[in-house]
């Protein structure tokens, strides 16, 4: 029997920059809730969330962790974030699991990369937001300023719940309480502003404010939790997590203004396929159809492969039959766990709004629906939003006889990172791993030889350039071989024509009267597809290209599949040669964020990589954000560089734009690189 109703569940993420103290206020939540004797500290390498080896070395979150505790006869699933850029996608992924996400902010830093994009990505999953402002004891803390530069940078939906008391040392209630002394602003005047803020979702309540001028809290409730949910009212709450300041009265807004799964905005699922995908929302029953979605997987190195999942609809017992997204034969869930840290708590019951985990199911992916019926074979989450990886390294195993299990390893942490991932490029015979910057892909290296004992050479991989074609152009190819017996022959006329960028590619069968029989067309398809896969021009992939065959010629008894695998493929290299083709390369979107005093070196630096600045702003206290696109092939070593210019002071953030035509000079070497393939004989 679950020990808690669905009502009575709230489930958070702490998202935001890193450095704000997301682990450490974590831990003292736990701490404020009876659930630790006393809270640890990421200095000492001892707090619950982060209990992975490199994440005490490093002393940041590097993956999402999840703690559950009560307070006050509710049930609190929280997930600690990492707040690293090159982390995000642990982030992002712990967003389809809670109602709320907590924007965490440094009352030194305020408002920061990740701050900025977290806030957004809540947004755009439809989630209640609340901020935190913490370290509010610290002594360059400008409270008023910033709370005007959150209110600025995010909107004025941004009203405090509660105020800073004693001089950082408490804080006073502004919502339940309509009166009290604060360090700064007015406690009545703060009240004021959020009944206005709350009312304005309830005409009737409204009048009746109107009315009274004043509205009894429980009142209060219900339009509290629509403003959440319209994205009306952002909560503001100070705290210090070091002090302990404000941790009892986040602990009481979780519990009395956080919304349950029956009060959170549902996340879209979507059922069916493609386009003819029709969307609905969970109903959070426990008697209904178990839909559990699974955020999270992690390879344990002592109990196997976890999958981490939110309970959307029904209960889970153990023993319990489930159905892995549209797959056929269900598994047993043995046994059904909680998560607190590092440690799997069994349970013996999980009700819609909990998070849980099952072990050992290795067909468990992330990102897949669980459920119990085959009536939701073709349901999933609507996609979550991920950042493209553009870091890339090429790796190869310094020990001979490694290169199966390299393999092995990688796609181990592939399962556990969205944002991770791993490529093998036939043509340069390079194994890339990509990621989010030069932290993440360093992080996963030191996993890899201090979790698996594998040790990598690493290098910069070959940029990912693509070809394509600028005008409509035609080919020809015969392919024709007599040697004594059988033959071979097969002719090919086809055209090629551009297509818009991110179109990929097209193959278009015009062919009339039978010329080329319909059993050879795959055969021309193959050959061109094994040209445009390996380049033409310079030996890089061709995009954006339609190949429409509209011709050619067989012959009754020489004719065979090898004869219009080779034709298809000349021809297209002959329709290139007239066709205008270009080489293409990968332009992204850069962000950084700096310190003021930097911004025009970082702006003229940007622009001597061929890049350019798009736009710049504020990112609250003395910092600027500077928006731009650049080339990929400028930024390999932009990490060392940022670091060079702000004295370790920027950071910055790539993800993939479009691809655009390389300069002159630089495709005229590309070209004279490549070595067209001789073809072998048949």
């Amino acid at each position: 029997m679950a020990k808690y109703t669905t009502e009575s569940i709230r489930t958070v993420a702490l998202v935001g920059h890193t450095g704000s103290g997301k682990t450490t206020l974590a831990e003292a939540l736990l701490a404020g809730a009876g659930a630790l004797p006393a809270a640890g500290s990421v200095e000492r390498g001892n707090t619950v969330c982060d209990f992975d080896p490199l994440e005490k070395e490093y002393r940041h979150s590097l993956n999402s962790a999840i703690v559950n505790f009560a307070w006050k006869g509710t049930h609190i699933h929280l997930i600690d974030t990492p707040g690293s850029p090159d982390f995000m996608g642990q982030a992002i992924g712990a967003l389809a699991a809670v109602e709320t996400a907590v924007i965490v902010i440094n009352a030194e830093t305020g408002v920061q990369l990740a701050t900025d994009r977290m806030l957004k990505w809540a947004a755009k999953r439809n989630l209640c937001r609340m901020v935190v402002i913490n370290r509010i004891d610290a002594e360059n803390a400008d409270l008023p300023a910033m709370l005007a530069k959150i209110r600025q940078a995010i909107g004025k939906e941004c009203l405090p719940i509660n105020l800073p008391a004693k001089a950082g040392t408490d804080v006073v209630d502004c919502f339940f309480n309509p009166e009290g002394e604060a360090d700064f602003s007015s406690v009545a005047e703060a009240h004021s502003a959020l009944v206005d803020q709350v009312v304005e979702v309830d005409e009737k309540l409204m009048e009746k404010y109107l009315e009274q001028g004043e509205i009894a809290p429980e009142e209060l409730h219900a339009p509290f939790e629509r403003a959440l949910r319209e994205g009306h009212l952002i909560p503001v709450c100070f705290a210090s997590a070091r002090n302990g300041a404000g941790v009892e009265a986040l602990l009481d807004v979780f519990a009395k203004l956080a919304p349950n799964a029956t009060e959170g905005n549902a996340p879209p699922f979507l059922k069916g396929e493609g386009a003819e995908a029709q969307e609905f929302f969970a109903v959070p029953g426990a008697k209904a159809h178990v839909l559990a979605h699974v955020f999270k997987v992690v390879i344990d190195p002592f109990v196997g492969k976890v999958g981490i999942f939110r309970v959307h609809q029904g209960t889970l017992t153990p023993n319990s039959q489930l159905f892995i997204g549209s797959g056929k034969r269900p598994f047993k869930a043995g046994h059904l766990f909680t998560v607190q840290g590092k440690d799997y708590v069994e349970t013996d019951a999980l009700v819609p709004g909990d998070i849980g985990a099952v072990t050992k199911v290795e067909e468990i992916e992330f990102d897949c629906v669980l459920h119990d019926s085959h009536d939701e074979d073709h349901i999933h989450l609507r996609p979550l939003e991920f950042p493209v990886p553009m870091y890339g390294i090429a790796v190869e195993t310094k020990k001979k006889g490694d290169e199966q299990r390299l393999f092995e390893v990688l796609h181990k942490l592939e399962m556990e990172d969205p944002c991770f991932k791993l490529e093998r490029h036939a043509t340069t015979n390079e194994t890339v791993i990509r990621g989010l910057g030069e932290l993440h892909m360093r992080a996963k290296l030191a996993k890899m030889l201090q979790q698996y004992k594998m040790e990598l050479s690493v290098k910069p991989p070959k940029i990912p350039y693509r070809e394509t074609v600028t005008r409509v152009a035609e080919g020809h190819s015969r392919h024709k071989k007599q040697t004594g017996g059988a033959g071979q022959f097969g002719e090919v006329f086809l055209r090629v024509e551009p297509l818009p960028r991110g179109k990929g590619y097209e193959f278009v069968d015009k062919v009339k009267g039978g010329v080329i029989p319909n059993v050879f067309i795959p055969a021309v398809e193959k050959g061109v597809r094994m040209a445009l896969d390996s380049g033409v021009i310079a030996g890089y992939p061709v995009h954006d290209i339609r190949v429409t065959v509209y011709d050619g010629k067989h012959h009754a008894v020489d004719s065979k599949e090898v004869a219009f695998v080779s034709a298809g493929r000349k021809a297209v290299i002959d329709a290139f040669a007239k066709a205008g083709a270009i080489v293409l390369e990968p332009i992204v979107n850069v962000e950084i964020i700096a310190p003021d005093r930097f911004m025009g070196d970082l702006t003229n630096d940007l622009s001597g990589k061929r890049g350019h600045v798009t736009g710049t702003d504020s990112a609250g206290g003395e910092l600027t954000t500077i928006k731009g696109l650049a080339p990929l092939s400028e930024l390999s070593d932009y990490q060392t560089r940022l670091k060079s210019v702000t004295g370790g002071q920027g950071s910055y953030s790539i993800d993939f734009s479009h691809y655009a035509p390389v300069p002159g000079h630089t495709q005229a070497q590309l070209v004279s690189k490549h070595k067209q393939p001789v073809e072998e004989e048949q």
